[in-house]
């Protein structure tokens, strides 16, 4: 009897922890320290990115960029821990609650902002990482010990399914929005208004990126060194289509079991197994634990909470309140209305 493939895809995670524990003693922690160094920079110079996204959203407030720092680290490392990028929530009320006058609706659009960027290096990175003929093509991910990938790589109606279905209803959410809440959607717009100043977007936001990215691309080459696999223009640059794919289908804290399945398979012909699999899974602790630690600093120091939990409760909370005061507003105008309708007769 075969094991369920969830519990085939944790087992390759798990399997490649004792790797990396039996590996430690060959760990060059120099390269180890140069790469979360790098790593460092370039989580920080996003967030400088991000607060250029709102600086344009919101140009009459003033606000400090170490919040938005803090906010974006806390993310980064929550998101690490707890799957499909539950830190992403976090960051909504942690921005919402730094930037004076914001709503809800304007900051969720600004996320997508960065995605632009996010999608053309993906598209370069993963264009080069199929042309070297050791990353698996998509339909040889049903074959990979993940379950996230492999499942819906084996199931190609259901995933289309999925996909349509998702797409219907985020459709007619955005009818049902654009009809009844035209508020709404001009607070959505705010959020993405620098998009439509190109050269700003370019300046401020794609190109800081893209340095963010180069120290991004350091990171890796220092971790492969770090873990004895070996940096190089070509080793870094699958790896960071590995983390490409592994964003798609974020169902595990980090994307755990498809890096892991991914990494093992495309580095096979690099190094022995056993190197592949305790860097696999020792990148992944290192950055893991880091930027955890960094995010947990930065909610104590910068935002005065004691854990992640009460982060997700204050946002429950104020949610709730933004939520109560929006329907009062509604019955209000909808009570003005009436009146000026009652008058006109």
């Amino acid at each position: 009897m075969t094991a369920p493939p969830l519990a085939s895809s944790f087992g390759s995670f798990f399997n490649a922890v004792d790797d990396f524990f039996s590996s430690l003693a060959a760990l060059d922690p120099l390269s180890l320290i140069a790469g979360l160094s790098c790593f460092c920079i370039y989580i920080s110079t996003r967030s400088y990115a991000y607060y250029n996204v709102l600086r344009a959203a919101y140009p009459q407030e003033n606000f400090p960029f170490w919040k938005i720092w803090g906010a974006y680290w806390a993310a980064y490392g929550f998101n690490n821990v707890v799957p499909a990028r539950g830190g992403d929530v976090m960051k909504l009320f942690l921005v919402r609650s730094t930037v004076p006058n914001s709503s809800y609706p304007a900051i969720g659009s600004s996320f997508f902002v960065e995605a632009v960027f996010d999608a053309v290096m993906a598209v370069f990175v993963l264009s080069f990482a199929f042309s070297q003929g050791v990353f698996p093509k998509p339909p040889d991910f049903s074959k990979l010990q993940a379950f996230d990938l492999s499942y819906f790589a084996s199931h190609l109606r259901f995933t289309l399914f999925v996909v349509t279905a998702a797409m219907v209803a985020l459709l007619g959410l955005f009818a049902l929005l654009s009809v009844r809440v035209k508020a709404f959607w001009q607070r959505v717009k705010q959020g993405v208004v620098i998009l439509r100043d190109r050269p700003r977007f370019i300046r401020e936001v794609f190109a800081v990126q893209f340095v963010a990215w180069l120290f991004r691309f350091a990171a890796f080459w220092f971790l492969l060194d770090a873990f004895g696999v070996g940096g190089s223009v070509t080793n870094t640059l699958l790896v960071l289509g590995v983390n490409a794919i592994a964003a798609i289908v974020p169902f595990t804290p980090g994307g755990a079991g498809v890096q892991q399945a991914l990494i093992v398979q495309v580095f096979s012909a690099t190094a022995t197994s056993a190197t592949v699999a305790a860097y696999s899974v020792g990148q992944q602790i290192a950055i893991g634990a880091f930027s955890l630690a960094v995010g947990f600093g930065a909610i104590i120091f910068v935002f005065r909470f004691r854990s992640f939990r009460e982060v997700i409760a204050a946002g429950k909370q104020s949610r709730a309140q933004d939520a109560e005061r929006e329907a009062a507003e509604r019955e209000e105008h909808a009570a003005q209305a009436r009146a000026a309708a009652r008058g006109g007769f």
